[in-house]
């Protein structure tokens, strides 16, 4: 696990600083498979709108975990993984989300790669197939129905028994 220090003094919002790492290393960079290698993981939650039908659920779940194999870069795939599950917990925290997608990637420039916009806005340096995901599943949701957290394995743990 390679552990990167990050002062928690002041927080700063992960798109503002991803935007000043785009700016600062330029967009080439930023997406390259090579840029800041490690464990990355991407959580998204989602939550249906009431009105959606249980067909066009399923049909939306399956297009997410479809993109495993069908966002690829240089001719193969670049999300090394994806776990999926509807939401089991009984504690009652789950804020309505209802399906849970952990994807799992090799480096920060792969994940730049596939989420794109808002950070990444051209076009020609993001996932055209999940691009195309995103507008699709955006008009099955709820208002404020998804949450994204992204994270790097040892970025953050400031415990000095990792030194």
């Amino acid at each position: 696990m390679t552990t990167r220090h990050v002062s928690t003094d002041t927080y700063r919002p992960p798109i503002d600083t991803l935007k000043e790492q785009l700016r600062r290393v330029g967009v080439t960079t930023f997406t390259a498979p090579s840029y800041r290698c490690g464990n990355v993981g991407h959580i998204v939650l989602i939550r249906f709108s009431d009105e959606v039908p249980a067909s066009a659920r399923t049909a939306a779940i399956q297009a997410f975990l479809a993109l495993r194999s069908a966002c690829v870069r240089e001719d193969k795939p670049y999300i090394r993984s994806i776990e999926a599950g509807a939401q089991s917990s009984g504690e009652g925290a789950d804020r309505g989300f209802e399906h849970a997608f952990v994807l799992h990637f090799d480096s920060e420039g792969d994940r730049n790669y596939y989420v794109g916009e808002p950070v990444v806005d051209d076009a020609d340096f993001y996932d055209p197939r999940h691009h195309a995901f995103k507008q699709m599943i955006g008009p099955l949701l709820a208002p404020q129905g998804v949450l994204v957290f992204d994270y790097t394995d040892g970025v953050g743990i400031t415990d000095s028994r990792l030194d």
